[in-house]
Order: C-alpha cells, then structure tokens, then sequence
C-alpha cells in the first residue's frame, strides 16, 4: 500500500505544496510543530535514509536547503531544526524518506529530539576507532 506521501504526490490526498521538481516535492505539515514547518520528500517512495539511492538523496537535500533558506528569509526564525528520522524508535511514523524544516524561535516550546548525556573519551575513542575502521572497509 503505498504511503500518505506517495498518495500526495499522486494527488489522492490534498497538500499545501510550496516546492516541486522531477524527483521531489515540498509542502506544508499538517500538524505543524512552529509555523513554516514544512515536509520535503522524494517522490518515489523509499522507506528510509539506508534505501534511497544517492542521486535522489542529493535531490532531497538540494531542496531541502533551497525551501529552508526560503523560510529563513521569509519569516526570520531565531533558528531552525533540520530533521531526518529512521525506523519507528527515531520517531519515523511515515515509512517514505522525508525531512523535517522546523523554524525555530526562543521560547517556542518546540521540543527538541534528544537530550544530550555525558560519556567518557575512552568510551568515544573506541566507538571513533570502530565506526572508522568500518567505514574503511571494501563494501
């Protein structure tokens, strides 16, 4: 079945829609978390960051900095949160890749997606020292 963004970008289901182009689409969030949040998909459906091929990441991305720079300039936010989830325990609920713009301005309430804890650089050096040797690795 496919997701309520394929269904968008399909035109079943209605969308403010502020951006468009070939491979993505931009619109407005229904249930925004700050006014000017908006959505930025690609319009072929891909369940997530691991799936979706580079080319269309870039995409994604592209657009995403066009319509984020639109809305800075636009509505002067104090900040802005850039938000991309992966699987049900990041928070994802729609299994089509997206990101998040969420203007920002102090004091709004909007929560922010962690809460950073302390650990140890003995702890940081050896997961450092994993994550480079896999990255390093032939695929």
């Amino acid at each position: 079945m496919p997701s309520i963004f394929s269904r968008i970008v399909a035109g079943e289901i209605p969308a403010i829609k502020v951006y468009e182009d070939a491979t993505t689409l931009a619109f407005l969030d229904i249930n925004p978390a700050s006014p000017g949040h908006t959505l930025v998909i690609s319009k072929a459906e891909y369940p997530d960051l691991f799936n979706i091929p580079l080319e269309t990441l870039v995409a994604v991305h592209t657009t995403v900095q066009k319509v984020a720079i639109t809305i800075n300039d636009l509505l002067e936010p104090d900040g802005m949160n850039i938000v991309q989830n992966n699987g049900p325990a990041s928070g994802q609920t729609v299994f089509h890749y997206h990101v998040h713009i969420i203007p920002r301005w102090v004091g709004d309430g909007v929560m922010l997606p962690w809460k950073p804890g302390p650990t140890d650089m003995q702890t940081l050096q050896a997961l450092g020292t994993q994550i480079r040797s896999a990255l390093h690795q032939p695929s």
